[in-house]
């Protein structure tokens, strides 16, 4: 059975499709770009900036589930630029300890909105 997991500390789905769902113990979240769920705007600034507030949001949709970044098994971090990389990565880096979780990064040609940095997570519950 699937759990849809939502919460207003990350912005609402733009689509026919959920912030996370649950099935047994683990979360799958929908891919996180950078806007901030209290002004639906995207953050200023560059990748890092884009990075930092795609990450907080996956935070809040984990958080909402009851579990943390501490308990992600995968993430898949999609980008317009993959000359963004060391930057993202810098950021990323902030975000996760070991253990660190298993990740794909790709470049892509065009993210929702124009966005720089998606990134989607797969997680266990605590």
């Amino acid at each position: 059975m699937k759990t849809v997991i939502s919460t207003t500390n990350a912005p609402a789905a733009i689509g026919p499709y959920s912030q996370a769902i649950r099935v047994g113990n683990i979360i799958f979240t929908s891919g996180q770009i950078p806007i901030d769920p209290a002004t639906g705007a995207f953050v200023e600034g560059g990748i890092k900036e884009q990075t930092r507030q795609s990450l907080l949001n996956v935070k809040a949709i984990l958080n909402e589930a009851g579990t943390t970044l501490d308990h992600v098994i995968k993430t898949t971090v999609f980008m317009a630029d993959m000359n963004d990389f060391a930057e993202m990565n810098s950021v990323y880096a902030e975000f996760f300890n070991t253990p660190y979780p298993a990740r794909s990064a790709v470049a892509v040609k065009t993210l929702p909105k124009g966005a720089l940095v998606e990134i989607e997570v797969i997680a266990e519950t605590i």
